[in-house]
């Protein structure tokens, strides 16, 4: 008799999605906070399935940082695998999104983009992309029209609204899946408005959609990496 393949909720994705693709600089506000230029096609990077952190998990703090910040980004969560989509097509791919933070050792990014190396070891460490619980994509209409917060210890930090993206969620999707194929339950964080900024060990970071039911903040204690 065969055995029939467990069933993978897209709701807990975090648990074997695969991909978590992240888009760099797609906020003017925070390109100018990061005096980094705006280009004319998306800044791609990833972190490994092992970066994701489900929400009531602490956030790990490398050993080799000094500087960890934290980036609020909307992710768009695939409901299928797709290919070189067309932008015209696009979010039929979509099967929902989450509230994301990249957590990004600052100070070793600073080097890597000195050196003109990678962000590897500033973006991709363990336990770098804290996720917030699923939203179908039901609950969310219009994805461009979502204004996010994120408090550390109760002090608003970040406020951003995703009609300010550079580059708009088909044209992302259809960008990275002519590149990287996507497949059902990989994420696309889609790029941090400005306000980055320090978080320290015991430091309690909330966030949110404004006019979405409190269901969907997620508050993630910071701990050093053992």
């Amino acid at each position: 008799v065969g055995v029939m393949a467990p069933s993978r909720p897209l709701s807990r994705f975090w648990e074997w999605g695969k991909n978590i693709v992240c888009v760099g600089r797609n906020y003017a506000d925070h390109v100018r906070e990061m005096r980094s230029a705006v280009l004319s096609e998306p800044v791609l990077f990833l972190k490994p399935s092992t970066a994701y952190v489900p929400e009531g998990s602490p956030i790990l703090m490398p050993a080799y940082s000094r500087n960890l910040h934290h980036e609020l980004e909307l992710g768009v969560v695939m409901g299928k695998r797709c290919r070189a989509a067309p932008e015209s097509a696009a979010m039929d791919y979509v099967g929902g999104y989450a509230l994301c933070l990249d957590m990004t050792a600052r100070d070793v990014q600073d080097e890597c983009k000195k050196k003109g190396l990678p962000w590897t070891l500033a973006k991709s460490f363990t336990a770098s992309c804290p996720v917030s619980a699923f939203v179908p994509k039901e609950k969310i209409p219009d994805p461009h029209n979502l204004k996010l917060w994120l408090k550390v210890n109760g002090e608003l930090r970040q406020e951003g609204e995703t009609s300010s993206m550079i580059f708009s969620i088909p044209y992302i999707i259809s960008y990275v899946s002519k590149i990287i194929t996507l497949e059902e339950g990989d994420i696309i964080l889609t790029g941090t408005p400005k306000g980055v900024g320090p978080v320290k060990e015991n430091d309690e970071i909330e966030a949110g959609i404004h006019g979405l039911p409190k269901v969907f903040s997620a508050t993630f204690p910071v701990r050093l990496q053992e």
